[in-house]
């Protein structure tokens, strides 16, 4: 009998992608014992406004946060592989997810385990993505908490009673569904916000974001290119 893949999804805008980022892919690979991990840049982030960084300059930033990734991995002795990928770059018009995902799902096959890694805060933010609900014929959820976030008091009625049918509280349920659970690890706090260091990359702080904050090679770039 043939193994389970398993596929873990990273997506976002990626603007710029950042050390939290890292840390949540490196925590869930290991967790999940992904097969391949892939980070996807949005194409057109329909919820993030007109003050977004060209899809193409993303895309080179999330390449350079891979190869920083790619070698924490190696040191963490993790086997999963990581691929960047275009798919929403690819696709016309504005990045949905159910879209995103339908084509994930006829790429792997029925009975790959599909799971979109997240932070709480975007959890909470889950009914206003397009055809949410619809998401749970496609894919899993793996969620981590963050800093100075307590889901209990923000959750929503929707949310919460979204979890009473959805969530699990063992990641090894994840692996052996293709869809439909959501996993809460409350183990991990990573903060995933790209918009305070875009605001502090524009101020007079700049000097200051060093490779904790920004992968090294990412960071390259963002000074090469000056952007922000």
């Amino acid at each position: 009998m043939n193994a389970r893949i398993k596929i873990g999804i990273l997506g976002g805008t990626f603007d710029p992608p950042h050390i939290g980022h890292l840390k949540l892919a490196s925590h869930f690979a290991k967790v999940l014992h992904l097969d391949e991990l892939l980070l996807i840049p949005s194409g057109e982030p329909w919820q993030k406004g007109l003050d977004i960084t060209s899809a193409k300059i993303r895309f080179q930033l999330t390449e350079a946060a891979g190869i920083d990734l790619a070698r924490a991995f190696l040191y963490l002795q993790i086997p999963t592989k990581i691929g960047i990928d275009r798919i929403e770059m690819d696709r016309s018009g504005p990045s949905y997810t159910i879209d995103t995902m339908q084509s994930l799902r006829a790429r792997f096959g029925p009975q790959a385990s599909l799971t979109w890694l997240m932070g709480a805060d975007s959890l909470i933010q889950l009914p206003t993505w397009n055809s949410w609900r619809d998401l749970f014929q496609y894919m899993n959820f793996a969620v981590a908490s963050r800093p100075h976030f307590d889901l209990a008091t923000q959750i929503s009625p929707e949310i919460e009673k979204l979890l009473e049918t959805h969530e699990i509280h063992d990641p090894a349920a994840l692996e052996n569904s293709p869809a439909g659970l959501i996993y809460i690890d409350r183990s991990l706090s990573v903060d995933l916000s790209s918009t305070e260091l875009r605001n502090r990359l524009k101020t007079s702080a700049r000097g200051q974001i060093a490779s904790e904050q920004i992968p090294a090679h990412t960071l390259e770039i963002i000074t090469k290119l000056g952007l922000y």
